[in-house]
């Protein structure tokens, strides 16, 4: 049976000229490609070359209209065996809270070769449009990507950790949780020179960046647009002095609704 080739790449946080060349060049050649929701879509439709396939595999969490990933698993297997050349193109980059894993683990299992390709992570795109640098010398030495689904699942000693730490803390999906995350660190003690900021849609026109004061952001919490990042630390302080771009005025999303049934484009 003849075999083609799955190429794993990430498409950065939403800017489209944050990509890698090496992944907008298997964009130009792919026969099919399989693309979640946070991916630009001007990428695409600028790209692809003639008669070449677009799978949406859109997710979000808690969300019944997300792809499952099985059946990602067995479009990579289809299409693959198929003596097709496949992109596997996720937004961000591909090694930080993807399901990268399940996916190689498919490959090996049907013996079908591969790639990876990085990309620009969400959380240091989101800090660079926000004018803040994580290990900013003076203020941080280290920095620490994080997710929280269940705030209350981590144990006492890893929150006084957080709260006693100088590192700068950058949490990944995690806004609807980050009232009690505050809480948690405030009654851990963390120091008050330090600050939060939310950045909506990060490095996209629709960019926008919330700072807060720790103390002040559980009363002032509010629901922010999908996708957001969350930065705690010392760093925060310098966006007054290094912010670059401006918020946006209009609202709205700039990715695409989740598409689940699988539509092919082109």
């Amino acid at each position: 049976m003849l075999k083609g080739k799955v190429i794993i790449a990430g498409a950065g946080p939403g800017d489209p000229e944050l990509i890698t060349l090496k992944a907008l060049r298997y964009i130009q050649v792919a026969d099919v490609i399989i693309v979640d929701r946070l991916v630009s879509h001007g990428l695409l439709t600028d790209n692809i070359k003639a008669g070449a396939v677009i799978l949406h595999v859109g997710k979000r969490g808690r969300s019944d209209e997300s792809t499952s990933q099985q059946a990602i698993n067995e479009l990579l297997v289809e299409h693959a065996l198929q003596n097709k050349l496949v992109l596997r193109l996720k937004g961000g980059d591909i090694s930080f809270f993807s399901n990268i894993l399940d996916e190689l683990k498919t490959l090996i299992d049907h013996n079908i070769p591969y790639e990876i390709i990085p990309g620009v992570t969400a959380g240091s795109g989101a800090a660079a449009y926000a004018g803040i640098p994580l290990t900013a010398r003076g203020y941080s030495t280290s920095v620490r990507f994080l997710t929280c689904y269940d705030p209350e699942s981590i144990s006492s000693n890893l929150w006084n950790e957080l709260a006693a730490t100088t590192d700068t803390l950058v949490f990944y999906m995690s806004t609807g949780v980050m009232a009690t995350v505050v809480s948690k660190l405030l009654s851990n003690n963390i120091s008050l020179d330090k600050e939060l900021v939310v950045i909506e849609q990060a490095t996209t026109p629709k960019q926008r960046v919330h700072v807060f004061k720790l103390t002040e952001f559980v009363g002032a919490v509010k629901e922010f647009g999908s996708p957001s990042m969350v930065i705690i630390g010392r760093v925060v302080g310098l966006h007054a002095s290094f912010k670059w771009k401006e918020n946006s005025k209009s609202s709205g999303s700039y990715f695409e609704p989740i598409k689940n049934n699988l539509i092919s484009t082109n």
